[in-house]
């Protein structure tokens, strides 16, 4: 009864976000338009605006993606039930131990099965969201490009997996009662690793990068300025292009790794779109990050959010265990049948934190987004403007829905609203009424 009422209470949140309305629906539309009506007599970009062609484009795109945001978030879990309750763990883990004697080796059949079944059975809502991408215009990738993709993926995934639950195995059968404070002493530093060579190793195996002074050195000259007027050298050699066109058609940029793989990287649909003041801003809310230790708030934060993780995860465990060992043929926490239960609980943990790890980085994006405005403040000639407008085109050309709900925004968002960083772009000006800014002085 308790995994199912949490099932019960989780699928009612999930189907909240598609049904909740986030304003009358009329009232948007007018909305809307009159905005239009506002851009086209107004240099300034007040308010974050569509056409109404835009619009009915971005509602119907806001309300695909809680659906799929609702599907993707329950069906991992579901299928660790259906594993469970079905009596299919127990046959995996009987296949595996027939088919190999040493653990990693069991470890790699019975994770291979699990990864198996969650791929054959999300392959179609995965080129479904795909299609919906192709069919909104937000991507351009080709379909054996995406499934190359999705292969790399899932065959990192799959060894990383393996890695780790052959590990965190052996760890409960050598310590049935502190093995998930070894699990986390343990993670630490893989996680620190992890990021480190991610931007070295994993993400030049999707997209190609080049220094960003190749194509374009006289944006690098601008950028440095940006970073001297903030009181940081980033070098060029940290500064790179990523040909995202290829793939995508929507603008970004953003800031990886730390110490020697510390680097920011600017996608190339931004250059293409955005005029030079624009990407200013943007190098500077990537600087904000940067300069605000953002990746390192992000680390310690995860650390500490996976202490509690493990705990929960070996108190939740053996309380299942405890009710349902025998129903589901389960040995003991050790056994690889036990895996699917604890996937269970680890991705609704999961679930459960994101409303507040989302809203530690729409704060963390909100602060970028302040530091972005003070630091092309005297360089940009309109630095409001500048960063306004940045954020309209970024809302444009990914279709963001203009009003989405609060309950949305507080399960699902990581970023601030576009139409809040529209207005705040526009108001933020301390200089004009005597105050000293927050962080570039």
């Amino acid at each position: 009864m308790g995994t199912s009422l949490k099932m019960a209470v989780w699928a009612a949140l999930a189907l909240a976000l598609i049904l909740l309305p986030a304003q009358d629906g009329a009232a948007q539309t007018n909305n809307a338009v009159q905005q239009q009506s506002l851009g086209a007599s107004s240099a300034k970009t007040v308010e974050y605006q569509l056409s109404p062609e835009k619009f009915g484009k971005a509602k119907a795109l806001y309300d695909l993606r809680n659906l799929v945001s609702m599907v993707s978030s329950f069906y991992p879990p579901i299928l660790m039930l259906l594993l469970l309750e079905l009596g299919v763990a127990a046959r995996y883990r009987d296949w595996s131990e027939a088919i190999a004697k040493r653990h990693f080796f069991q470890a790699f059949v019975f994770v291979g099965l699990v990864f198996a079944s969650l791929m054959i059975i999300s392959l179609p809502l995965r080129a479904w969201q795909h299609s919906v991408a192709l069919r909104f215009g937000l991507s351009v990738q080709g379909w054996s490009s995406w499934l190359g993709d999705l292969l790399k993926w899932e065959g990192i995934s799959l060894a990383i997996a393996v890695m780790v639950v052959s590990g965190v195995m052996r760890l409960i059968r050598k310590s049935r009662r502190r093995w998930w404070f070894y699990a986390w002493l343990i993670s630490a530093p893989l996680l620190l690793l992890f990021v480190f060579l991610a931007p070295i190793v994993l993400d030049p195996l999707f997209n190609k990068f080049e220094p960003l002074e190749k194509s374009r050195p006289e944006l690098v000259r601008a950028l440095e300025k940006v970073s001297e007027r903030g009181g940081l050298h980033i070098p060029p050699e940290r500064m790179f292009l990523m040909k995202a066109s290829e793939k995508v058609t929507v603008p970004n940029a953003y800031v990886t790794g730390f110490g020697a793989s510390k680097r920011v990287v600017v996608w190339d649909t931004t250059l293409r779109n955005a005029t030079t003041e624009e990407t200013l801003f943007v190098f500077g809310h990537e600087m904000g990050h940067y300069v605000l230790h953002h990746i390192a708030i992000g680390i310690i934060s995860a650390i500490a959010a996976s202490f509690v993780g493990f705990y929960l995860l070996y108190r939740l465990g053996g309380w299942a265990l405890n009710r349902w060992q025998q129903r589901w043929q389960l040995r003991s926490l050790s056994d690889w049948a036990a895996i699917p239960l604890l996937m269970l609980i680890a991705w609704m943990l999961s679930l459960a934190s994101d409303p507040i790890s989302n809203a530690i980085s729409r704060q963390l994006e909100h602060n970028a987004d302040t530091y972005a405005l003070e630091v092309t403040h005297g360089i940009n000639p309109d630095a409001a403007e500048a960063g306004a407008h940045a954020f309209q085109l970024l809302g444009e050309l990914s279709l963001d829905y203009p009003y989405p709900s609060k309950l949305v925004i507080f399960c699902c968002y990581d970023h601030p609203p576009i139409a809040d960083r529209v207005r705040f772009a526009h108001d933020y000006d301390p200089w004009a009424r005597g105050e000293r800014p927050k962080y570039v002085r």
